[in-house]
C-alpha cells in the first residue's frame, strides 16, 4: 500500500509531548491549530529568519506558539492574539508545561484589528495568519507595515478547507482567502510569494 506524500511529509517531524497535550486541549475548546507538519515549517521559518520579534494571530491551544518559540532565537519574544479568553487561557498551560520563561511571549486576548494596527512599524521578523480571514486585507497591509525589510508573512490555513481553488465557493471567508492571495500575488513590488502544500496550505510572502 502507498503511503500519501502528503501524509508522510505532515509526519515527517513528529510532534513532542507538549505539544501533543496542547492539541488535545485545543480539540476539547474547538480551537484551530497549525497541522504537525505546518508547525515544523514553521520553526524552520522561524529558524531560518533568527526570528527575534514574532507576531501570531490566532493562539488556538499555543501549538503554534510552540513551534515559533522552538526556532525562535532564545532572546526573542513571540507576541500571540487572539480574541477568545479561553485559548489564551490554555495556551499559557501549555508554556508552563513545557517550561517557556514568561519573558519569551505576551499573550494579548484582544480584538486583532485593535492589536496589531498598535504594533510598531518595521519592528517584527515574521507575522503569521490563522485567525479571522475576513479581515485579512486589512491585515495584509498591517503586516507589510510592521514587518522589517526581509520579514515573512504566512497565512496558515489558506486552502480554507479545500473550498478556495473551487471557484464555485462564495461565502465570505473563502473569498476574503481568495482576495488575500490575489493581493499578496499581485502586488510584486512589495512581496515576493509562493504557495506550499503543508497542512491546509500555507501562502508565504517576504517583504521587499
Amino acid at each position: 500500500m502507498k503511503i500519501d506524500p502528503h501524509a508522510f511529509a505532515e509526519n515527517f517531524i513528529p510532534e513532542d509531548h507538549f505539544k501533543s497535550q496542547a492539541r488535545a486541549r485545543g480539540v476539547e475548546v474547538g480551537a484551530v491549530d497549525v497541522t504537525p507538519g505546518a508547525g515544523a515549517y514553521l520553526r524552520h521559518l522561524a529558524f531560518t529568519l533568527s526570528a527575534q520579534a514574532v507576531v501570531e494571530v490566532g493562539t488556538g491551544s499555543g501549538v503554534g506558539s510552540l513551534w515559533l518559540l522552538d526556532g525562535m532565537l532564545a532572546s526573542g519574544t513571540l507576541t500571540s492574539i487572539d480574541d477568545e479568553m479561553e485559548h489564551t487561557q490554555i495556551a499559557k498551560l501549555a508554556f508552563a508545561d513545557a517550561d517557556i520563561a514568561q519573558t519569551r511571549y505576551r499573550l494579548i486576548t484582544n480584538s486583532v484589528l485593535d492589536v496589531i494596527s498598535k504594533l510598531t512599524d518595521r519592528a517584527y521578523d515574521l507575522v503569521v495568519l490563522r485567525h479571522n480571514p475576513e479581515d485579512l486585507a486589512f491585515v495584509i497591509s498591517e503586516a507589510q507595515r510592521i514587518l522589517r525589510s526581509g520579514g515573512t508573512l504566512v497565512i496558515d490555513n489558506y486552502f480554507g478547507g479545500s473550498k478556495v481553488n473551487d471557484s464555485a465557493q462564495r461565502d465570505p471567508k473563502t473569498v476574503a482567502l481568495r482576495d488575500a492571495g490575489k493581493i499578496i500575488k499581485n502586488d510584486t513590488e512589495h512581496w515576493v510569494s509562493t504557495l506550499i502544500s503543508s497542512g491546509d496550505g500555507l501562502l508565504v510572502a517576504t517583504k521587499l
